[in-house]
């Protein structure tokens, strides 16, 4: 199929938004169950953080339900201020906790995991940007859970190509960095970031050996033609892995969605990041950075 393939998408109701009220493939069941409770405990015993909750991902219910979670390590503060992100942003008032990774690694020890993701807030108050927690954490759980596989979702490190290097000695099983949207809307979605910044992060990684993954998100105003470019840089960087789901607006201070894409547009957005040479496209209104993580190793 063609990457000039028009890509046309059904109509929607219209309410007080800009994109319409929400389509019935995006709605999700609100998180229950015994496993849910479980991990929700296991939580907040071991002080701990999930982009799962502080992001308000939509299947929370569904992974937790499966015995998964995705730890947010460094604290709850993000120096940064993305125009997506229901994360709080500020100056972090403390330093590095560093009894945080052990307690990271009992938690998924106790939770039965055998592959684990890890992800953070944006620390750029530090040249370090927190990345020997990073490295911590992943000597941690390899040391409590025998055989356990890690992604990591990492910052840009602010291009200071030191701080990358800690996780990247660390090796971990996959090394995940998000592009989140097209060059064209970084301003707005990313103002902090930078594009080229994000692309030599990935290519980095890939050029160390390691296996590789980005993610972006659909909605936001861009065009399938800026979505097929973006894919043409992500096979230039050796990525391995690339995950696409549709952006859904936290809360009225952030950003409007711009368009409810089509499942049908996600299939395509598959098919073709797939011919175009990506190992593997995760690519559905509801996918995630780390959704079905465990099998992208």
């Amino acid at each position: 199929m063609s990457c000039a393939t028009k890509v046309t998408q059904p109509p929607v109701q219209k309410d007080d938004s800009k994109a319409g009220r929400r389509p019935d493939w995006l709605k999700v069941k609100l998180p229950t169950g015994r496993k849910f409770k479980e991990i929700s405990q296991t939580i907040r015993t071991h002080s701990l953080n999930t982009v799962c909750a502080e992001a308000r991902c939509p299947n929370m219910g569904e992974c937790w339900g499966a015995g998964t979670a995705t730890f947010m390590i460094l604290g709850d503060i993000c120096t940064r201020s993305c125009g997506f992100c229901a994360i709080k942003t500020g100056r972090p008032d403390k330093g590095l906790d560093w009894d945080e990774p052990a307690r990271v690694a009992d938690a998924a020890k106790l939770m039965g995991l055998k592959h684990v993701v890890i992800t953070s807030v944006n620390r750029d108050e530090r040249k370090d940007g927190g990345a020997p927690i990073f490295a911590e954490t992943i000597r941690c759980l390899r040391e409590e859970i025998p055989g356990v596989t890690i992604e990591i979702l990492i910052p840009d490190f602010r291009g200071v190509w030191e701080a990358l290097d800690i996780v990247i000695d660390a090796k971990p099983e996959v090394m995940n960095h998000n592009l989140e949207s097209v060059p064209r809307l970084y301003k707005v979605v990313r103002p902090q970031a930078r594009y080229d910044r994000s692309l030599e992060v990935l290519k980095i990684c890939h050029d160390k050996g390691l296996r590789t993954k980005t993610g972006i998100m659909v909605g936001l105003g861009e065009t399938p033609a800026e979505v097929f470019e973006l894919m043409d840089d992500v096979v230039a960087a050796g990525v391995n892995v690339l995950t696409i789901g549709q952006y859904m607006q936290p809360t009225k201070m952030h950003l409007d969605v711009q368009e409810w894409v089509h499942p049908d547009t996600f299939a395509l957005y598959k098919e073709i990041g797939e011919a175009k040479g990506i190992e593997h496209v995760e690519s559905g209104p509801l996918v995630r950075s780390s959704y079905h993580a465990e099998k992208h190793v």
